[in-house]
C-alpha cells in the first residue's frame, strides 16, 4: 500500500470517527451530570438552566429552562441527540424536537438502583458504554456499602420539606423517600398524592415527625430552621432534630445523590443517638 493510500485511509477513518460522535443536548441538570460522569461531557453542546455541575458545564450554551426551550438556538447547535427526563420534560417539547429531526431519548429513575442503571443507559446511548458501565459499578458499590451500614437501624419518622410557603414535600413514590428509607427513616407523607404534594401545617402537626429535613444549603439561611421554632408541639422541634441537606445532592437524579444520602443518613443518625439518650 502506497504512503498516499495509507494517509487517505487514515483520513477517512478519522473523518468517520468524528462523524460518529454525537452532538448532545441535555434537557435536565441531572442528565448533564450523568453525561459528564460517563465521559460524554465533550459531546454536550447545549444544556438547561441550572446545569452548574461539574464546573465545565457552566461554559456550555443554555438552550432553555424546564420546558421553555429556545428552538432557534437548538437548531443553530445542530444536535444529533436530545436526552430528556420522563415526567420532567413535556411530551410536546419532546415531539417538537423530533419534528426538527433530532433523535430524542428519555429515562426516569424512581429508585436509587435506577440512578445506577441510568449511568449504564447514558453510557450506552452516548457511545460511552465502557465508561458508563464503570461509573455504574462504582455507584452500585458505594450504594451497597451505604445500605449495609444502615440495614439494622430502627425507623424514625421524617418530614422532608422541599418548600415552606406553601409547605411541599414528597410522597412514597419519590426517589427521596427511597433515600429516607435506606437511612432508616420513614416518610410521614408516603401515602400522599401526588408525587410532590402540598401539605398543611395541621397535617404535619398531626403526623408529628421526629425529624424535619429541609432542602437547603446548610447554614446559608438561618431563618429556614428558625421558622420551625414556634411549633414547639412537634417532636422534631423539641429534640432539635432540624436538619438541612443541599437540594442539588438530593433533587438531582445523578451519581451525587449518594452524597446527599450520606448527608441525610448522618442527620438521621444524630437524631437516633439523641433518641437513645432519652
Amino acid at each position: 500500500m502506497s504512503v498516499i493510500c495509507k494517509l487517505l485511509c487514515l483520513f477517512v477513518v478519522g473523518f468517520a470517527s468524528v462523524e460518529a460522535e454525537e452532538r448532545i443536548i441535555s434537557l435536565a441538570p441531572h442528565i448533564t451530570e450523568l453525561l459528564f460522569s460517563v465521559g460524554a461531557g465533550n459531546e454536550v453542546v447545549g444544556v438547561m438552566s441550572f446545569s452548574n455541575y461539574p464546573e465545565a458545564a457552566n461554559s456550555i450554551p443554555i438552550i432553555g429552562s424546564h420546558d421553555k426551550l429556545n428552538y432557534e438556538q437548538i437548531i443553530s447547535l445542530q444536535p444529533t441527540l436530545a436526552l430528556g427526563w420522563q415526567g420532567g420534560n413535556s411530551s410536546d417539547a419532546m415531539d417538537r424536537l423530533r419534528d426538527l429531526g433530532i433523535r430524542v431519548e428519555s429515562y426516569a429513575p424512581h429508585t436509587l438502583e435506577d440512578v445506577g442503571e441510568s449511568l449504564r443507559w447514558i453510557g450506552e446511548i452516548s457511545g460511552h458504554k465502557e465508561e458508563g458501565e464503570a461509573a455504574a459499578q462504582n455507584y452500585f458499590n458505594r450504594l451497597e456499602a451505604l445500605r449495609e451500614m444502615h440495614l439494622s437501624h430502627p425507623g424514625i419518622s421524617v418530614y422532608y420539606q422541599i418548600w415552606h410557603e406553601p409547605q411541599m414535600t414528597v410522597n412514597g413514590q419519590h426517589l427521596i423517600t427511597d433515600v429516607i428509607q435506606m437511612c432508616g427513616g420513614s416518610n410521614i407523607f408516603s401515602d400522599a398524592i401526588p408525587l410532590v404534594p402540598k401539605v398543611s401545617m395541621e397535617s404535619i402537626l398531626q403526623r408529628n415527625p421526629e425529624v424535619i429535613v429541609m432542602a437547603g444549603v446548610p447554614g446559608e439561611q438561618p431563618e429556614r430552621i428558625n421558622r420551625w421554632q414556634r411549633w414547639t408541639a412537634l417532636d422534631a422541634v423539641q429534640k432539635d432534630n432540624l436538619f438541612e441537606v443541599h437540594p442539588d445532592l438530593l433533587h438531582r437524579h445523578s451519581a451525587r445523590i449518594l452524597d446527599g444520602a450520606e448527608a441525610l443518613c448522618s442527620a438521621l443518625d444524630i437524631a437516633k443517638r439523641r433518641a437513645d439518650r432519652d
